[in-house]
């Protein structure tokens, strides 16, 4: 079975209303195919909006909080569109309110007018400084084509997390991510290298970039479609790779099938191989306690 997928390098820009953020969007989808079964966002994708509020220039990242004022005009939007178009889209993340707690929240609309979300699970320490709380759930979803799951930014270097989602049943990791410098994409890109590898599974990381005047951080980082280094994909496993800061829409198609029949005849059977010594990991099972 063939996947198709749109991986968006999206550029956060300065904008005046959440309107421009709307046309910003809409244009980006001009140049998505109709026939992609998903269209992924990266992290934190609705920064550039806090520059619609006053006082923007004094604010810190304390005021990340603030974008959860425009939770509902977002989910309204990616909803509408995921909806006209058919399409499943995992629309980066954004900040959710829910009572008193703020949370790095992903939202995947399923093209048929409902959504799921995913709750960030580790939170890198500079996001703290906005009081982001921690999710605690770990969810793979059969929406679409493929059996998919959410490792936002940190995420994927914790490797648990993506361990939990392939013996949970993922065949995509999506990777949406936020990271402020060259030294932290590349901390992300490699370890979502890695985790393509350990669980034999694709992973596509979606990085925003842009930099604006003024206090929020600048992005950085490529576009990538990940797999297992071996036979029969492209020796470095990486399919295919937007350059460095340019507002790119990748597309490609992986088969599914493949990996499947891979874990079971690879050259490196790391899905089935790391559970068959089991007896020795529990013996140090104190070390990692």
């Amino acid at each position: 079975m063939d996947v198709k997928i749109a991986n968006v390098q999206f550029r956060f820009e300065k904008y005046e209303s959440f309107s421009d953020f709307e046309k910003q969007i809409l244009g980006i989808f001009e140049n998505v195919p109709t026939d992609c079964d998903y269209v992924l966002f990266p992290e934190l994708m609705t920064i550039g909006l806090l520059t619609t509020f006053e006082g923007y220039e004094n604010f810190t990242s304390a005021d990340n909080d603030k974008l959860h004022a425009y939770l509902e005009e977002y989910i309204t939007l990616f909803n509408s569109i995921a909806t006209s178009r058919k399409q499943v889209i995992i629309a980066g993340s954004t900040v959710e309110k829910d009572g008193k707690d703020f949370y790095n929240t992903a939202y995947i609309f399923d093209g048929k007018g409902s959504y799921v979300k995913h709750r960030k699970t580790h939170i890198f320490p500079a996001e703290a400084e906005w009081k982001a709380r921690e999710g605690d759930v770990l969810d793979v979803f059969e929406i679409g084509p493929a059996k998919i799951a959410v490792a936002t930014c940190y995420e994927i270097e914790i490797p648990e997390i993506s361990t939990i989602y392939s013996r949970k049943g993922a065949e995509i990791i999506f990777c949406p991510s936020y990271t402020f410098t060259e030294h932290g994409f590349w901390r992300v890109r490699h370890c979502a290298e890695s985790r393509a590898i350990e669980n034999q599974v694709y992973v596509v990381h979606s990085p925003i970039i842009g930099n604006i005047e003024g206090p929020v951080e600048p992005g950085y980082g490529k576009c990538s479609v990940i797999t297992p280094c071996e036979p029969p994909w492209v020796a470095n496993g990486i399919v295919i790779e937007s350059q460095v800061d340019t507002g790119d829409v990748l597309v490609t198609t992986l088969n599914i099938d493949t990996l499947y029949e891979r874990r079971e005849n690879g050259v490196a059977t790391t899905y089935n191989d790391r559970l068959r010594r089991k007896e020795l990991f529990q013996k140090y099972e104190e070390v990692i306690k």
